[in-house]
């Protein structure tokens, strides 16, 4: 097991952060750390890397316990903070000889990262000479300076351009077959390229865990249907497989149903026989987004 989280709550004063917080995470899984701000996903993070510590729970990388082994646990994790302290006027080859002393590794791994991150043709140029997308290739090759097993990225795509996005996306999957990688984001595109799985925070709690290959097979789907008069949810309640109606505004409606079968002639059928015209009719698959947003809203 790469990390496994065991009830770990945290407080600030009386506002309380992470409420008895639980999941493990198996050697080589890439996983989406999703959560509103405020969620949550900072404070596991800070505790995970040993920078702050748990009020109560248990917390292991690579078994080493985050209390009492805390320099084992900083030699097992590679971090990339959201906001990567780079020194810009050094050059890309000087700023990980400078990082390699403070982890005090070989720097013979220097051209080992540099090939891992595709930062080959960059090497002898300033970092401040460099783009967005390969300054944040610069901070995994500094992650990764002592081969450590398991990654912890915050915010890794922030600011990049879509091709960076797309080059970024490729280079930790390559990674990732000989990595563990805990994956913080606030977009949900970037957990459906690149993870397997997705831990869901909200206000402290853990409110889901769940394998994207499960979500994209799940047999849910989300019919929007506008009438022109206003039908009580009740009788849309009665319709087969209905799991929950929402009205959303207007004439307008939400009908989930718990069947893969494509359920929009239902809804169109229903109309008719009610003397109701449809004005609009769409089918929505449930996916990380619209799982997220039903978790997290307010």
């Amino acid at each position: 097991m790469s990390l496994k989280v065991k009830n770990i709550s945290k407080s600030y004063g009386a506002q309380k952060a992470l409420k008895g917080v639980s999941f493990a995470i198996q050697k080589g899984e890439i996983v989406g750390f999703l959560g509103p701000n405020g969620a949550g996903k900072s404070t596991m993070m800070k505790i995970l890397t040993t920078y702050s510590k748990a009020d109560d729970g248990e917390a292991y990388v690579n078994e080493f316990d985050v209390n009492s082994q805390s320099r084992q646990v900083q030699k097992s994790i590679g971090y990339l903070p959201e906001h990567n302290p780079l020194y810009k006027d050094m050059y890309v080859k000087e700023y990980l000889a400078f990082n390699a002393e403070v982890y005090k590794t070989s720097k013979s791994r220097i051209p080992t990262v540099i090939e891992q991150t595709g930062l080959g043709g960059e090497a002898h140029k300033k970092i401040g000479a460099l783009s967005k997308g390969y300054q944040q290739r610069v901070g995994l090759a500094s992650a990764l300076l002592h081969d450590p097993d398991v990654l912890i990225l915050d915010e890794p795509t922030t600011g990049l351009d879509p091709n960076q996005l797309i080059e970024i996306r490729k280079l930790i999957k390559h990674i990732s077959k000989e990595k563990t990688i805990l994956l913080s984001t606030h977009i949900m595109k970037e957990v459906e390229a690149v993870c397997d799985r997705v831990l869901i925070i909200n206000e402290g709690v853990l409110v889901a865990d769940k394998k994207l290959a499960d979500l994209r097979e799940e047999n849910e789907q989300i019919i929007e249907v506008e009438f022109d008069y206003r039908v009580e949810e009740a009788f849309l309640n009665k319709l087969p497989h209905v799991l929950k109606v929402e009205n959303t505004g207007g004439f307008v409606y939400e009908i989930t149903f718990g069947t893969s079968k494509d359920m929009r002639s239902v809804v169109f059928d229903f109309a008719h026989d009610n003397q109701l015209k449809t004005l609009q009719l769409s089918r929505k698959n449930k996916n990380l987004e619209s799982l997220f947003t039903e978790l997290t809203a307010t």
